[in-house]
């Protein structure tokens, strides 16, 4: 077995997405032993038809990637969020277009940041150019990426250290196996860590729209009876839509032909941006709540949605798993700076209990608010209407929400102060 040994290091990540490959940078940057395994081949990932999704960048996340080297890569590719627009938007009744309701909250990042050229309220990027943008990075640093390779297992290996069995027939060896291999772990899973959470009974459609005006950096979120319907701008004047539905309305939405889907888009965006069309393919992803019992096992550590996958109603699941990052790999390079068994439950513990509570009061939140918005009641509608309106009109309160949206609240790992790590 010891010929087929591909990697005896600190760590080894199994899952190379865009939690994956963001911790290897940060912890090999640092200075720790690290590699990264995947299933596909990285160009797969990179593919156009690969993944439809955009995410919204904290700022706070936003310093991480030009920490570790990936935000070089990414000119022309991320915009800036200038606004957030939150509207208990109504859909098309027949009569007129839907559109931005009555109720409203509005977020400016002026607010927080008021010189012309100040941090932004976050970036919107398409997913795929944010892997080019770490694959680059990683290619660059001499990130050690092993893929296509699929794990089919994790054993004990020598005293103190872990063994990830691939199906090559190759081996890893690390005292720390990090899974940041999705909502559907295997090495979770393999660990016996249970998870706890729901099925909303909906998906999300996903798919980027070209329309006739400048969006000017605002991103709205509608609420529907359905689901919300994000509307988050791209450069130019494009944006990603992520249209909640039913499952049985969203699957509707995904086949229909491009007539009916045309009409569908209209009724449902409204003409505020003008004229708008479909400019790329539909996608569409169930939700649902999926959180661990614990994020960390004998020499294993969760991350990203290996550890909690949630709604994307605030657009803080990629978020959630950057943060992770940064939390680990600072009690990795703190650990191996004093000595300790990188594995060891006693030097994962400050991970868990740094990450837990953010966690848990995100995932609770957002299903509290999907479940709130995604109802029709006419009294909830007014409710939760003059609870925005209030918010509105109390500027701490949007203060307060925008730096906890941006991650810049709490105790904050270095690499989000925009902070390299080193040993």
């Amino acid at each position: 077995m010891a010929d087929d040994l591909i990697f005896d290091g600190d760590v080894a990540i199994a899952g190379g997405g865009l939690a994956g490959l963001t911790l290897g940078m940060a912890l090999h940057q640092a200075g720790l032993s690290v590699c990264v395994i995947d299933a596909l081949p990285l160009e797969s990932q990179t593919a156009p038809a690969f993944d439809g999704r955009a995410s919204a960048l904290s700022y706070s996340s936003w310093r991480l990637l030009e920490t570790v080297g990936a935000a070089a890569h990414m000119d022309g590719k991320v915009q800036r969020i200038e606004d957030i627009l939150v509207v208990d938007g109504r859909p098309y009744d027949g009569l007129k277009p839907g559109g931005p309701g009555r109720d409203q909250l509005h977020f400016d990042r002026r607010e927080i940041s008021p010189e012309p050229d100040g941090e932004p309220l976050g970036w919107m990027a398409e997913n795929r150019w944010t892997r080019i943008a770490l694959a680059k990075a990683a290619e660059a640093a001499g990130l050690p990426v092993f893929a296509p390779e699929r794990v089919s297992g994790m054993e004990d290996g020598r005293p103190g250290r872990a063994r990830l069995t691939l199906e090559s027939g190759k081996a890893v060896d690390a005292q720390l196996i990090v899974a940041c291999d999705g909502k559907f772990s295997r090495l979770r899973e393999h660990a016996g860590i249970r998870t706890v959470g729901r099925e909303y009974g909906q998906k999300g459609v996903v798919l980027s729209v070209a329309h006739e005006k400048p969006h000017d950096g605002v991103a709205y979120e509608f609420f529907m009876p359905g689901g919300p319907f994000a509307i988050l701008p791209l450069p130019g004047n494009r944006s990603s839509l992520v249209w909640t539905e039913r499952a049985a309305a969203a699957d509707a939405l995904k086949t229909m032909d491009e007539t009916g889907f045309q009409e569908a888009l209209e009724a449902r965006f409204g003409d505020f941006l003008g004229a708008v069309k479909p400019d790329s393919p539909r996608w569409s992803y169930p939700l649902g709540l999926k959180a661990a019992e614990t994020f960390i096992s004998d020499r294993l550590a969760l991350v990203g949605d290996a550890a909690r996958a949630i709604h994307p109603i605030a657009g803080q699941g990629f978020n959630l798993g950057i943060r992770d990052t940064a939390a680990l790999a600072e009690v990795l390079v703190d650990a191996k700076r004093a000595g300790l068994d990188l594995g060891a439950r006693a030097s994962l513990q400050p991970y868990e209990r740094w990450r837990k509570t953010d966690s848990v009061a995100l995932s609770l939140g957002t299903d509290f608010f999907n479940t709130l918005f995604s109802n029709d009641h006419s009294l909830v509608r007014l409710g939760r209407g003059l609870g925005l309106s209030i918010v509105d009109k109390i500027p701490a309160a949007r203060r307060f929400f925008m730096r906890t949206a941006g991650g810049a609240t709490g105790d904050l790992p270095a690499l989000l102060r925009g902070e390299r790590l080193s040993l």
